[in-house]
């Protein structure tokens, strides 16, 4: 297997066993990037000397000590979202106001990733403030799908996925607040997981998490499923800020059985638009699922239809402020006079839309505001009953990854992602092989809280089934 396709774990070992050494690996996902990046625009902060200096670090330290007592991501490169701070690095997350931050510290996902060995590719991009499912911004541009450049990356850790998705890394760090980690994973055909809430710490991620902390998750992208509890172990635990954050034990997903486990699926939760593709690939995937003896029930549950506008309503109620004065505290201004009759101002046109819409909420009358947020939150406890001890099986989106600009001020799209980032549960983004448009087709794995094994075992499942991730042609 090609250095640009193998497993974050097997590099790892390759390095330690001196079959492969740092810079190799180092040098050839560069080489990826150098080809791919100026069409993608997937990195945009790259550290490809300084990766290289570490890797040649690394290989002396193996040199002069051996193999033994490493740390389990010793040479191997890793990506990370640019909202996620770097010391030392810019943490705009996209917004032009911004531009002079350089934090200090790591954020601790990327501390601990960095403690086990893992070496800094670069930097990735997001959508204006994280806030939307396409990655587009003032400062770094729009980033393009790994597949076809006139789509859609996802959002809003577009750059993760494309960069992983490409073959220029092998794992990443993102967040995922709306599917943020999901639906990139999907548009681009890789792995994506949110992890159970209160088990990574999402300190120094930026916009800060405010009053939605349980829906807010930092997790790993990788092109591999065999990386992703690796890398939970290593981030997992309390940082002594986050206060949601315990120690919670990690079972081992390749150990786990899918014997006699219920696997869900709901049939009418689906708004007009979701494809016929994406509920057949849903059906492949239980049907390989049952293949090693898990039980497929079919629900019903319609209230979902709604519940990504609900959703829209419960971030503007419990955040306790609303987008608008988080970036007027940047001294950014979505909706002044000049941006609103700028040509092109400093705020995109989804920015625009969801301060927007955050005025218009703020119309509402309260005691309806009220009703929606007790509904949204009523739906997703009646989706964590439904799943229970098992999996529920879930269309990541409506459809494969969009052509650019088509989604702005489309809220319903999140429909499929919400429930599960209000519940706080664990779901993996699997991906299911190519559709009829060359584009990657994927499938959301949900599981009860702190059943991470669970979801991973099934993507694991899934990825012998269907391949995984398929390198994009030219890779």
């Amino acid at each position: 297997m090609a250095i640009t396709e193998a497993s974050a774990v097997d590099l790892a070992g390759s390095i330690r066993a001196g079959s492969l050494s740092s810079r190799e690996v180092v040098e050839a996902h560069i080489a990826v990037l150098e080809r791919v990046n100026p069409s993608l625009n997937a990195v945009v902060v790259q550290r490809y000397d300084a990766a290289r200096r570490e890797a040649d670090g690394v290989d002396a330290r193996l040199s002069a000590d051996g193999p033994d007592g490493l740390p389990p991501l010793l040479g191997v490169p890793v990506t990370i979202k640019e909202s996620l701070s770097v010391a030392g690095l810019p943490n705009t997350a996209g917004v032009v106001a911004r531009k002079h931050i350089r934090p200090a510290t790591h954020a601790p996902v990327v501390q601990r990733v960095v403690d086990a060995g893992a070496i800094v590719l670069g930097l990735t991009n997001t959508s204006e403030g994280c806030m939307w499912i396409e990655s587009n911004n003032r400062v770094y541009g729009r980033t393009s799908n790994a597949y076809d450049r006139r789509r859609s990356a996802g959002g809003s850790s577009g750059g993760e996925g494309a960069a992983i998705g490409s073959g220029g890394s092998p794992i990443g760090l993102a967040t995922d607040t709306l599917g943020s980690i999901r639906i990139p994973a999907f548009f681009n055909g890789v792995f994506g997981h949110r992890p159970s809430t209160g088990l990574l710490p999402v300190t120094g991620s930026w916009p800060p998490p405010y009053g939605v902390a349980r829906m807010c998750a930092n997790g790993p992208l990788a092109r591999r499923a065999q990386d992703l509890m690796p890398l939970l172990r290593i981030m997992a635990g309390p940082d002594g800020v986050d206060p949601l954050v315990r120690d919670v034990p990690l079972r081992d997903p390749a150990s786990t059985s899918l014997d006699g486990v219920r696997v869900t699926l709901i049939d009418d939760a689906f708004l007009p638009g979701t494809g016929r593709e994406m509920l057949r690939a849903r059906d492949r995937a239980a049907a390989a699922l049952a293949d090693t003896g898990a039980r497929v029930e079919h629900v019903s549950m319609k209230s979902l239809r709604q519940i990504g506008l609900f959703t829209t309503v419960v971030l503007a109620e419990e955040t306790g402020i609303s987008f608008a004065e988080i970036m007027r505290g940047e001294d950014a201004h979505p909706l002044s006079f000049p941006e609103l009759i700028a040509l092109r101002g400093k705020h995109t046109a989804a920015m625009r839309s969801l301060v927007i819409g955050e005025v218009l909420e703020s119309l509402l009358p309260k005691p309806l505001a009220r009703r929606l947020v007790t509904a949204a939150h009523a739906i997703a406890d009646e989706v964590t009953a439904i799943i229970g001890d098992g999996l529920l099986l879930h269309p990541t989106m409506p459809a494969v990854a969009p052509r650019h600009g088509t989604s702005t001020a489309q809220p319903w799209r999140t429909n499929a992602v919400a429930p599960f980032s209000l519940a706080g549960l664990p779901v993996t983004q699997a991906p299911l092989g190519m559709g009829s448009a060359g584009l990657p087709l994927g499938v959301q794995i949900v599981g009860g809280m702190g059943n991470d094994h669970l979801t991973i075992a099934a993507a694991l499942e899934l990825e012998r089934a269907f391949g995984g991730w398929v390198p994009p042609r030219g890779h």
